[in-house]
């Protein structure tokens, strides 16, 4: 239930706080007031979009705050997995928008306006101005059917999305198998090709990395070769060298051990080092003897390279992403050269993830016809206590035998408003003021299929009056009794039935013009009744008339209250 709404330089609105009430809100005010300004900024606060327009200046950033009150499991479930703290059962959404940036919070924590919206579908249902106009579109029939019959089809639906895409895949890649004679014969030779000059290179893996050390060590073996003469001439060459020079030093010191044996380590050190010096003297040699390569063996290095850089360039990489290419290659050559049976066994393969397809749809288009003979009972109920009288409503669930990712049912709502008519599409004859009372009805049905406790209604009295508004204001009282409502209205008869009646007016100071919102009570109630009911001029006629109004509602809403 939505507690409490803060908006802050938000479009004519500079700054308005309001606690909202159980039961039915209503919101009144005259025409250019802000009441639908108020309902956008709800909507904004829930993820919706926002225009520049509804930013008063680029200077002040706009602040919409919601309190709900929460106790639904799957909300709270939802809120554990984003770590949303929940603390005495309340979450605070709230949406700060300056310039083109909008920051989002729940509970203090900054969320994605993605995730605002998916939170949002849980705590509010805004039926805005034109929404019924919505029935008028038969593919929206289909999903209010599916909405009605949830709990029941999710499962199948979910089998037909997963089955659809199957078969398109299928469908896709038996379309794609399809070629002639010559075609096949082409790509047959090219993979043939292909295939033997990679065969025949008789690759190894890492041998190219081999090779490139080899051919580098032969390129540069001159530059090599004189590195190492000089080498070999410091450590161990003829002429005064590192050898001889250690060999001396090792000698030197011998001769004086005797003398102080403290010089025992260090003398073993010394003679460490000589012998190493001498073992890579003889390491270095051995490397040099084995310097020497014949130009056979260069060619043949270079030649092989040569070869596994061209099939890189071609087939991959590396010559495991060639060897891997060959594979592939391999198995579509055996597609074509067994393309009949190939063929053959996609088209059994599409078969029957279609035959399963079809089975899912049977599924569902049986779930749908009998949620429709329950959904129309209900609605026909419904609709009767909206003040259609001699109303007659019928669900058409039709079977088209093409399935797509809900199914192969086409359904359409079907209504008769007057004795002796036939049932036509609801689209064709309903008047504004018929479908809103029909998406009223809908939303009463729908109230119990939900765990949704706020429903918006902005201007559900669209195109009704007299006893038919006083029906649809008996209608939203009832819904109350189990969720609250907010509506705005500019009818007395649902005016009258408020449980929290709420003042919307715009005043113009200093040159500024902003909208407040202030709750009524006692006979200020009543005079807002009266202004409605009255226009300009407000008499003591139209003040009883509006009394009596109050009195009857509170009347209704005793005895309902009491059943």
């Amino acid at each position: 239930m939505l507690l409490h709404l803060h908006v802050k330089n938000f479009a004519l609105i500079r700054e308005t706080e309001i606690d909202f009430s159980e039961g039915l809100n209503i919101l009144t005010g005259e025409t250019g007031a802000g009441k639908s300004i108020l309902i956008g900024s709800i909507t904004v606060a829930l993820g919706g979009k926002v225009s520049k327009e509804m930013l008063r200046s680029e200077e002040e950033p706009a602040l919409v705050e919601l309190v709900f009150s929460v106790d639904q499991p799957g909300l709270l479930e939802k809120l554990k997995e984003l770590e949303i703290p929940v603390e005495d059962g309340q979450l605070i959404l709230s949406r700060r928008i300056s310039g083109n940036r909008s920051l989002c919070r729940l509970n203090g924590e900054t969320v994605s306006a993605a995730v605002l919206k998916e939170i949002s579908s849980w705590l509010m249902d805004i039926h805005g101005q034109h929404e019924h106009q919505s029935l008028l579109h038969k593919k929206n029939h289909l999903e209010i059917l599916d909405a009605y019959a949830h709990e029941a089809l999710l499962p199948v639906r979910a089998f037909i999305e997963h089955c659809y895409q199957i078969c398109e895949a299928r469908k896709k890649k038996l379309q794609e198998s399809l070629l002639d004679a010559n075609a096949r014969a082409r790509e047959q030779s090219l993979l043939e090709f292909e295939i033997q000059e990679i065969e025949e290179a008789d690759l190894k893996d890492g041998e190219d990395g081999q090779l490139e050390q080899s051919y580098q060590k032969m390129v540069n073996g001159k530059k090599i070769l004189d590195a190492l003469m000089i080498v070999q001439n410091l450590c161990g060459g003829e002429e005064v060298s590192a050898s001889e020079q250690m060999g001396r030093a090792c000698r030197e010191l011998s001769g004086v051990l005797r003398y102080d044996e403290s010089l025992e380590p260090l003398n073993e050190q010394l003679q460490e080092i000589d012998s190493q010096l001498q073992d890579a003297v003889r390491e270095l040699q051995d490397y040099m003897d084995g310097l020497e390569f014949s130009g056979q063996e260069f060619s043949e290095t270079e030649e092989r390279l040569n070869l596994i850089n061209h099939l890189k360039a071609k087939y991959g990489q590396t010559i495991a992403e060639i060897i891997a290419y060959q594979e592939e290659q391999q198995k579509r050559l055996d597609v074509l050269m067994n393309y009949e049976q190939y063929r053959k066994q996609l088209q059994e393969e599409y078969d029957k993830a279609f035959l399963e397809l079809e089975e899912h749809c049977r599924r569902a288009h049986e779930i749908r016809v009998k949620a429709a003979k329950e959904l129309e009972l209900k609605m026909l109920e419904q609709l009767q206590e909206l003040n259609f009288l001699d109303v007659q409503f019928e669900i058409a669930v039709r079977d088209t035998k093409t399935p797509t990712l809900s199914g192969w049912d086409d359904v359409e709502f079907l209504i008769s408003t007057n004795p002796g008519e036939p049932l036509k599409p609801l689209g064709r004859i309903a008047s504004g003021g018929e479908l809103s009372r029909v998406m009223l009805a809908i939303k009463t049905v729908m109230a119990d299929q939900d765990e949704i406790h706020t429903v918006i209604f902005d201007e559900i009295d669209a195109g009704i009056s007299g006893r038919t508004a006083q029906k649809v204001s008996e209608k939203l009282s009832l819904i109350a009794r189990s969720r609250q409502v907010i509506c705005i209205t500019h009818l007395a008869q649902l005016a009258s039935m408020a449980d929290g009646h709420y003042c919307i007016e715009k005043q113009a100071k200093d040159g500024v013009t902003n909208t407040r919102i202030r709750k009524l009570s006692g006979e200020e109630i009543t005079e807002e009744l009266a202004r409605i009911l009255g226009g300009a001029r407000i008499t003591d006629a139209v003040r009883w008339n509006a009394m009596e109004m109050r009195r009857l509602a509170l009347e209704f809403k005793n005895k309902t209250g009491k059943s």
